[in-house]
C-alpha cells in the first residue's frame, strides 16, 4: 500500500512529492518473522508492557496498592496505641485521688482557698 504525500504553498504549487509505503499488520509480522529472534521479542515486549501497565492487577497497581496498605496499618496500629493508653488512664482514674490529680494538673481546678501558679518550661 502506498500512500501519497505531497507538501504545498498556499499557491497550491507542488514544493516535494514522495510515495511513503505503509505496511499492514500482516506484512510487519511477516517482516519480523524474517529475522530470528524478532517475533519472540515483539512478543516479550508486549507481555511486559502488559503486565507493568494495563489492568487492575498490573505491577504499578498491585505496589500502590502495597503502600496503601502500609499506610493503613501504620494508621491502625498508631490508632491501637491511643485506645491502649487511654484505657489505663480510664482504669487510673477510677482511683478518687487519681481523679483529683488528673483534674488538678489538665484543668487547672483548685479548692477555694488555694492560689495556682502556672511555670512554663522553654
Amino acid at each position: 500500500m502506498q500512500k501519497k504525500v505531497y507538501l504545498c504553498t498556499k499557491n497550491r504549487q507542488i514544493i516535494n512529492y514522495r510515495v511513503v509505503n505503509l505496511m499492514s499488520f500482516s506484512e510487519f509480522w511477516t517482516h519480523i518473522k524474517v529475522r530470528k529472534w524478532g517475533k519472540y521479542v515483539v512478543t516479550c515486549l508486549a507481555f511486559l508492557v502488559v503486565f507493568l501497565f494495563v489492568g487492575d492487577q498490573s505491577l504499578l497497581r498491585s505496589w500502590h496498592r502495597w503502600r496503601e496498605i502500609v499506610h493503613l496499618e501504620e494508621q491502625r496500629d498508631m490508632y491501637r496505641q491511643g485506645a491502649e493508653k487511654a484505657q489505663q488512664e480510664m482504669l487510673q482514674l477510677q482511683n478518687p485521688d487519681s481523679l483529683e490529680q488528673y483534674a488538678r494538673e489538665h484543668y487547672y481546678m483548685h479548692t477555694p482557698n488555694e492560689d495556682i501558679f502556672l511555670v512554663e518550661d522553654d
